[in-house]
Formats: C-alpha cells, sequence, structure tokens
C-alpha cells in the first residue's frame, strides 16, 4: 500500500499574503509565528526542541498543522523555526535555531550526517561481527523531530510520530534512499501518539520492492540472525535500542541458567543463548512473538533442549517461579512502557519495583539481575531509587554493576534529557 499526504489548503501567514500549499509551494515557506510568554525562551536559547503550549503567548498569522514558524520571544527577537502541532500539547519542535534557513539541502545533510554516524559506531561486516541493522534516524537525536528510520539490512521501516515529520515525510524518503539505496521502504506510522498530534494511523510500502507475504526480513546484530516482522511488530518490528545491553549480556551468561521475561521475539534470549548460557527460559503473552522467538533461536541453531518459550503473564510466572523454589543465575526483565505521561507515575512505579522484588526472589547470591525502563516519566535517579527499594522488601541486598541504556544509534542532545527514554540496572544479589 503507498499512500501520499499532499495536500492543498489557503491559509496566510505573519505579513504575507494568501499561499496555496502543495507542489507549488515548499514545505519551508513560513506561515506565521509563535510569540513566547515572557521568561518562556530559556529552555529553547538552551537549544531544547519542544516549545509547549503554555509558552505561547500569541499565535500569528493562520499556521495549519505540519507548517513551518517562526518562533519568537515576548519582545520579537528571533529564536528559530519550528513545525507547528496545534493539537498537541507540544505545540512546536524546533528544527533551526536562531536565523538558521531551512531547505531541502539542509535536512539531506543532517540525513548523511546521521547515516555516517551510524556506519561509523555500529554497522559492520566483520565476519562473526556482522551488524546490519540500526536507528538511522532518531528524531530530535539527530535534529528531525518526530522522524524515525530503522534498517533492517536492505529494507527501511520508519515512523513519522509528529505533524512535523509528516509535512517532511517525502523530504526524509527522498534523503534516505539517495543515501542508503535500500530495496524497499516501508512505513510504520501506526504509534498511539501520532493521535495527540491530530493524525490518523497509516502503515505500508512507499518505495521499492514489495515486502515477502509474511512481513519478515532477516537482519544481523553482532553475529546474531533476527527475523523481523515490519508490518505487525512492536515499534519498527525490534528493538533496536538494547543492542548494547544485549551484547553486554552475552559476556555474563556462560554455562548459566537464564530466564528473560517480556521476551517479546528473543533478543536477550538468543544473546544468552549466544553467551554460551546453558538454559534459557523466556516468558511473553504474546504466542506470536514465541514463536517467532523459538524461530530465531533454531536459526541461529541453537537445540531445543537449551531453550524454553513460556506463554505468560510475567508478573504472575515471577510470583509462581519463586513459589516454587526455581532458581536462576541470570533474570533479564524488560517490560512495556508502564508510564505513557506524568500521570501513570505511580502505578508504573509500582509495577517496576514489584517487578524487580520478584525476579531479586529467584537469584541466588552472585546472581544478576537486569531490570529496563523505556517509560521516558521515570529518570534514571526515580528508577534506582524503585531498585533500592525493592532489595530491601525483598530481603535481598544488591549492588549495581553497571548503568544500562540504548545504543549509540539513539544519540542523545544534552540539552533534550527527554530523549533517553531508555535506563536500566545490572545488579548482583548478596
Amino acid at each position: 500500500m503507498t499512500t501520499t499526504t499532499t495536500t492543498t489548503t489557503t491559509t496566510t501567514s505573519a505579513g504575507s499574503s494568501a499561499t496555496t500549499r502543495g507542489a507549488e509551494s515548499p514545505w519551508h515557506v513560513e506561515r506565521g509565528a509563535l510569540r513566547l510568554k515572557p521568561g518562556k525562551d530559556v529552555a529553547v536559547r538552551r537549544r531544547h526542541p519542544w516549545v509547549f503550549s503554555g509558552a505561547v503567548a500569541k499565535v500569528e498569522g493562520d499556521p495549519q498543522s505540519g507548517d513551518v514558524v517562526v518562533v519568537l520571544d515576548a519582545r520579537g527577537e528571533l529564536l528559530g523555526r519550528a513545525c507547528y502541532s496545534p493539537q498537541s500539547q507540544i505545540r512546536a519542535r524546533l528544527l533551526a535555531w536562531g536565523n538558521e534557513p531551512l531547505d531541502d539541502a539542509r535536512i539531506a545533510a543532517r540525513v548523511d550526517a546521521a547515516v555516517a554516524l551510524r556506519e561509523r559506531l555500529v554497522l559492520s561486516q566483520t565476519p562473526g561481527d556482522e551488524t546490519t541493522s540500526a536507528r538511522l534516524l532518531f528524531a530530535e537525536g539527530d535534529g528531525l523531530p518526530g522522524f524515525v528510520a530503522d534498517l533492517y539490512d536492505d529494507t527501511l521501516v520508519l515512523q513519522c510520530q509528529s505533524a512535523g515529520a509528516e509535512r517532511l515525510r517525502d523530504v526524509l524518503v527522498d534523503a534516505l534512499v539517495e543515501r542508503v539505496k535500500p530495496a524497499r521502504v516501508y512505513e510504520r506510522s501506526d504509534a498511539d501518539i501520532r493521535a495527540l498530534e491530530g493524525l490518523p494511523s497509516r502503515k505500508g510500502l512507499l518505495r521499492g520492492a514489495p515486502l515477502p507475504d509474511d512481513h519478515r526480513v532477516t537482519m544481523h546484530e553482532h553475529g546474531m540472525r533476527f527475523t523481523v516482522d515490519v508490518d505487525a511488530g512492536h515499534k519498527t518490528g525490534f528493538y533496536l535500542d538494547q543492542r548494547d545491553s544485549r551484547r553486554r549480556l552475552r559476556g555474563v551468561v556462560a554455562d548459566k541458567k537464564v530466564l528473560n521475561c517480556f521476551c517479546y521475539t528473543g533478543g536477550f534470549s538468543i544473546a544468552a543463548l549466544k553467551g554460551g548460557a546453558r538454559h534459557v527460559t523466556s516468558v511473553d503473552t504474546s504466542q506470536a512473538a514465541l514463536q517467532l522467538g523459538q524461530h530465531n533461536a533454531l536459526d541461529n541453531g541453537f537445540a531445543d533442549e537449551r531453550h524454553d518459550w513460556l506463554r505468560g503473564d510475567c508478573f504472575d510466572v515471577l510470583r509462581g517461579l519463586h513459589e516454587d523454589g526455581e532458581r536462576y543465575d541470570v533474570v533479564v526483565l524488560d517490560p512495556p512502557k508502564f508510564a505513557p505521561s506524568a500521570r501513570h507515575l505511580d502505578k508504573a512505579a509500582r509495577g517496576y519495583k514489584d517487578l524487580m522484588i520478584r525476579g531479586l526472589r529467584l537469584l541466588p547470591p552472585g546472581g544478576l539481575l537486569l531490570s529496563f525502563s523505556c517509560s521516558g516519566a521515570v529518570d534514571r535517579a526515580f528508577f534506582r531509587t524503585l531498585a533500592a527499594q525493592a532489595s530491601l522488601e525483598a530481603g535481598r541486598p544488591a549492588r549495581v554493576l553497571a548503568e544500562l541504556g540504548h545504543a549509540a544509534c539513539h544519540p542523545v542532545p544534552l540539552a533534550f534529557p527527554e530523549g533517553e527514554y531508555l535506563k536500566g540496572l545490572m545488579l548482583v544479589a548478596e
């Protein structure tokens, strides 16, 4: 399914006459201005890319969803240029600061720089350590707010998560195709966050050859083979952000018994088997994910007797394993997002702490717990506090061996700490 988003609307930008949107009018033509309230310009001056609705004193002109607007302080000084999103609490996302201009060439240059960084730090054809998968574009992390592009071997999968990304989609795809030359480009703009931007869900083939009938492609990560369902899988099909943590796990599991909860299609499970784990038990609620995980294990040459795939609620499974007296040398807890926003924080905190209590109780002295949160509302300090509380309530003293996070293909601007959504801890039980 190929989709297009060209629209024709007539509006008036601040200080200009009516202009027609569409093919005749470049996306970067300014359609209006956002004037901020006094004192609300500090974050933008520090290069934070978001302007919240509460910071806006006045909208000048008649910008529509996705239009480029100039951002002004209360005195009228130019702070930068942004894409406007009238339905979102994040009213604008900055693409440029100061008087930096915007055009297709500058966007293409950002794409080139982002891809070059991944080629230098992540992608590799080294025998035994092949890596043909990476997040090529990480939204604000690459100066392209709301736009994500993941590479799985010769397949690019993208998401437009904001009104501005929606407007820039074709420009970005053109730049990616020119730089990467993939066999196909597939869109997964079906995340719930689009509703907050007033955007409909959309997915399908954008460019190139059709996907296989099962919508699956195969890619490599540090010598491991993974089959990815790019049409129905989580996110764009796989959790590329956990690459570094999977590699770290490989180094500590030789001849160990491992439990992987919320295993999805077996990323940590395959890494543990590759690292020489004696046996791996993988748990998830999705039968389809478990079946694909088992396929991945067999595809990497691991015999059935070394791994079990168990369907069930991980909270219940952890409780049952403890009651049955089971013990594991290593426990991995990588749950889905418990706190989509700050208002869910209390409930999320209980969930993360409960998981860590149950995980710690399954460990012998010297056992390892790898526990994660992908909730942006849960910062590192708070997650560490939850771990300390879990250790006390479980009656299992533990020490921090390492702080974990997303891989190098997910760069985080220093001025945008919200970009560091994934955090984790490697604990050793006493």
